[in-house]
């Protein structure tokens, strides 16, 4: 392997694709970041245009290969990561039939409810154990996942199902828009929960489990090992976009495993925590577990003999994002780093301010649609610095709430933390996390694009140029942040007062739902 053999890189956030050149070796030459509409209605419908994704990422890929930096005739690969328990309906050549319905679509609810529901925090005791026995976890009754997303569609939109060849991912529908193959594997089908995980070599979904729900294998596409080729790129696209006659695609990756690869968390207990649009704490792991109460189990990983710790925290650095907006008032945004750069000015605490960051409801550590966030302690002395240092500490509370039971899950001390995602390049943000948490943090290369580099690093091992142990070999840290032991006390008396907050709200919030 050289370094100058590269991957064109793509990761599908809920906010649009960034797309890359990235070297083998993890080094990013260059990337674009675009921005796509999600289109939401009263009745719980979050949906976004794969075809807008698909133009978006044509125009991106062909930029960034005409940039002097880049090589064309050494891309020898396409990789793809993204957002996860969506449904991209597509016709028998890849072509969406209809509008990509995202993890935030509830329409299906009613369906799922049916299909699952019963006595067992709302499930079918008969059902959850048979799911949780084979899956590790089992469809989600609020609907916001590829089986009520397909429920739906098969019940209320008939016309598109009936154009409609496979029902996908859309790191997969991505994949084959590139290769022409349609394919899945168990890590991008994960949040189906379709899949025995107790045998991670079978790449077959597990016909009872659909039967359960009403659902067949007829539109689901074919498994396929991880870390695989697909094949070629269509000769269409190669000619388009001038790669060589040989660059290939890689199976797709879920961006939970992306970014364990981007972050150089690659090894048993190795954790990172993504401070994205949503947010998570995982790290591999060597066998399949499930945490019921606190929605956090083991899925499959990042090799085909291994697991991941899966969570979910439905608003991460969004928080800082919907301040922006609203501090904005229609006018002109502060600039992150102004954003960060004033939040500094109020000191560890906020002056006393707490938010409690459940602006989309919440999924880890409690599993509650209805749940919103909100301020706290406001005061006329309150400002504008003490809001956005609340909602970075209100995120970093948030997520060390749940890091007492993923700690739990491990079964040992989980240190250092390496942080990805948008949120972690904030210097103070990060300091934020290593106090909140009580741990060592480390703030990884380029963590925005994090996913990008973990693609091109599992493509390198797909394509045999290093194995997966030689990963730990490739640096990701470039800055480390040490708890401060001063502002620990006070800290962790934000995430109890947190936790005081959820348990006084979660009653009163459900009457606005």
């Amino acid at each position: 392997m050289t370094s100058e053999e590269l991957c064109l890189s793509v990761d599908l956030g809920t906010g649009g694709p960034k797309v890359g050149i990235v070297t083998l070796d993890g080094a990013a030459l260059c990337h674009e970041v675009r921005h796509v509409p999600t289109h939401f209605d009263e009745r719980g419908a979050s949906t976004q245009d794969a075809n807008l994704w698909w133009t978006l990422i044509r125009e991106s890929a062909q930029r960034l290969l005409d940039d002097d930096r880049v090589e064309r005739a050494n891309v020898r690969v396409v990789a793809i990561t993204g957002q996860y328990a969506s449904t991209v309906p597509v016709d028998e050549l890849g072509q969406p039939t209809g509008d990509c319905l995202t993890w935030l679509d509830t329409r299906g609810g009613r369906y799922s409810r049916r299909a699952l529901g019963g006595p067992v925090q709302g499930y079918s005791a008969a059902k959850l154990r048979r799911f949780i026995q084979r899956t590790g976890g089992a469809p989600s009754t609020s609907g916001a996942d590829p089986v009520g997303q397909i429920l739906y569609m098969l019940n209320e939109q008939p016309d598109i199902c009936a154009r409609t060849r496979w029902f996908m991912e859309p790191v997969d529908y991505l994949a084959m828009r590139f290769s022409g193959v349609a394919a899945a594997t168990y890590a991008t089908r994960l949040a189906m929960w379709m899949t025995d995980n107790r045998d991670l070599q079978r790449f077959a979904y597990d016909d009872a489990l659909l039967a359960s729900v009403g659902l067949s294998t007829e539109k689901l596409p074919p498994l396929v090992a991880a870390n695989s080729v697909l094949g070629p790129v269509r000769d269409e696209l190669r000619a388009e976009l001038g790669l060589p006659v040989d660059t290939v695609v890689v199976a797709s990756l879920p961006d939970l495993h992306a970014a364990a690869f981007g972050s150089g968390a690659t090894r048993e207990f190795a954790t990172h925590i993504a401070l994205s649009t949503t947010s998570w704490i995982s790290c591999p792991v060597a066998s399949k577990k499930t945490d019921v109460l606190h929605s956090i189990a083991a899925v499959p990983g990042l090799t085909n003999d291994s697991y991941v710790i899966i969570d979910n925290q439905e608003t991460g650095a969004k928080s800082l994002e919907w301040l922006q907006g609203l501090l904005a008032g229609g006018g002109a945004r502060m600039t992150y780093e102004d954003m960060t750069t004033l939040a500094s000015t109020s000191p560890p605490g906020a002056n006393g301010v707490l938010f409690t960051p459940w602006l989309a409801g919440e999924r880890s550590p409690v599993d509650d649609k209805r749940l919103r966030g909100g301020f706290r302690n406001l005061s006329i002395t309150t400002n504008t610095a003490d809001m956005i240092r609340a909602v970075m500490e209100g995120v970093a509370a948030n997520s060390a709430w749940l890091f007492r039971y993923v700690e739990k899950f491990a079964g040992q001390r989980l240190a250092p933390l390496r942080l990805v995602g948008g949120g972690a390049q904030s210097d103070l943000w990060c300091q934020i996390f290593a106090d909140t948490l009580g741990r060592e943090v480390h703030q990884v290369e380029s963590p925005m694009i994090a996913q990008l580099r973990g693609t091109a690093l599992a493509a390198s091992v797909a394509l045999g140029r290093r194995t997966f142990e030689q990963l730990d070999e490739v640096p990701t840290t470039v800055k480390v942040f040490l708890p401060d032991m001063g502002v620990a006390n006070l800290y962790q008396r934000r995430v109890n007062e947190l936790i005081d907050a959820y348990r006084d709200e979660k009653k009163s919030n459900r009457k606005y739902r």
